[in-house]
């Protein structure tokens, strides 16, 4: 296990000026085991371009401009008008039990010899700061250039969009400049949700609620310049090591990454090779509820994998 430099980035670069009009909407939700219902209006949205995201913005900023892509529990994109922003679709309590349902992804790292590239989100973070995680996590937006809303049934296995995204945040929160679209191989998709109890309690009013996009990439050890509003900490690790680090209650680790190792991850890396090559990869959307850890007390026993999806 190696610890990395973290030194600041000086430059994050992003959002502008330009913008578009975009359709936004504000919500109510219906009974516990139903979909949400929502009222439309209209919403003034920024535009941005991949290489100025993040520009002199801050956590709460970012949580207030990012619009993010609104799916089912299949991934299947909700109607164009529908767009939420970053907070709508992570605050959670008893009238929104489970957010709002988006697309994410997970990027995985691997150096040559196999290692992978291990990040603890930092303490400044809104949802679930200071936990170990994968290298980086985080959403496509509407609105970006390049384009990251991919259509599934077209864009399997490719996901360009997604890649674009990845490339994107890679960049915001690690400083890395080196991540090659054509190395990133899609994995597979995950469908979970959230409460942030372990931060803010049983009335927790943040979580996730996401189909997770599996990205796997091996490349020469990339320099480094986290953000630190982003990014506490950074180490490359063997199998062997992470498992070892799960076993020390000292640490603390974001849900989805626990439940992606817990449902192919180990085995993926294990089988890198074939993972790189795109022989794992599938078009499952697995759905898990996370660890009791993250379940608040508004999380209810009626609730189902539904409760927090828009309805197409």
């Amino acid at each position: 296990m190696r610890g990395l430099s973290t030194a600041p980035l000086q430059a994050l670069t992003l959002l502008a000026a330009s913008s578009l009009p975009r359709m936004a909407v504000s919500f109510t939700t219906s009974a516990p085991s139903s979909r949400p219902a929502f009222a439309t209006r209209m919403h003034q949205s920024s535009s941005s371009t991949s290489t100025d995201y993040g520009l002199g913005m801050d956590q709460q900023a970012m949580m207030e401009s990012d619009m993010l892509v609104v799916v089912d529990e299949e991934d299947r994109l909700v109607d164009s008008d529908v767009v939420v922003s970053k907070k709508q679709a992570h605050t959670f309590d008893a009238s929104q039990p489970r957010g709002i349902c988006h697309r994410a992804f997970s990027l995985f790292i691997f150096n040559p010899e196999g290692e992978m590239l291990l990040t603890q989100r930092a303490a400044s973070k809104i949802t679930f700061p200071s936990v170990w995680t994968n290298t980086c996590c985080s959403h496509p937006l509407v609105g970006m250039t390049p384009n990251e809303v991919d259509d599934p049934a077209t864009a399997y296995p490719q996901f360009d969009g997604i890649k674009h995204a990845a490339i994107r945040k890679a960049k915001h929160e690690l400083g890395i400049t080196t991540l090659q679209h054509d190395k990133i191989q899609f994995v597979s998709r995950f469908h979970y949700w959230a409460s942030d109890t372990q931060t803010h309690g049983p009335q927790a009013p943040w979580g996730e609620h996401e189909v997770d996009y599996i990205l796997f990439c091996q490349m020469e050890e990339p320099a480094l310049n986290p953000d630190p509003e982003e990014v506490a900490n950074a180490k490359y690790v063997s199998i062997e090591e992470l498992k070892a680090m799960m076993q020390d209650p000292q640490n603390i680790w974001s849900p989805w990454f626990l439940g992606i190792m817990e449902r192919g991850g180990f085995d993926w890396w294990a089988d890198l090779k074939n993972s790189l090559e795109g022989k794992n990869t599938n078009m499952d959307v697995t759905f898990f509820d996370p660890d009791p850890a993250f379940v608040a007390e508004y999380n209810l026993p009626s609730h189902t994998r539904t409760t927090g999806v828009v309805s197409r």
